[in-house]
């Protein structure tokens, strides 16, 4: 089971940028999805964005569509996340996962999870 670990997070303004990392170790990425979730306290967990390690297809949730971007450094086994125009509603604790089989826009088929990283921005 590949181990996953992100960092990256902090504390922004509105409108700031904010880039996460996601590194594997265990074994690489390549095959898997990687997808992007987020919790807000009190909230459920959310889908925010996915790629194939290939890199062919990226995918990412309405609300953060054109603001965030997604991408893979094969070198390095790591996924970036690179936010930008940020708002006062991402903020949450923010999780990579990988899995070989996933659904677009769910959990399903994530095999693996970081513990968060934390986003917090301010207005």
């Amino acid at each position: 089971q590949v181990q996953l670990v992100e960092s990256g997070g902090g504390l922004v303004q509105a409108g700031g940028s904010l880039r996460l990392s996601c590194a594997a170790s265990g074994r690489t990425f390549s095959g898997y999805d990687v997808g992007w979730f987020r919790q807000a306290p009190g909230k459920e967990r959310e889908f925010v964005a996915t790629i194939g390690w290939n890199g062919a297809s990226t995918r990412f949730a309405d609300s953060v569509k054109g603001r965030f971007t997604i991408s893979t450094d094969n070198a390095k086994n790591t996924v970036y996340l690179q936010m930008n125009s940020l708002k006062p509603e991402d903020t949450a604790v923010y999780y990579c996962a990988a899995g070989w089989s996933t659904i677009w826009g769910t959990e399903r088929g994530y095999d693996s999870w970081g513990r968060g990283t934390q986003v917090t921005v301010s207005s």
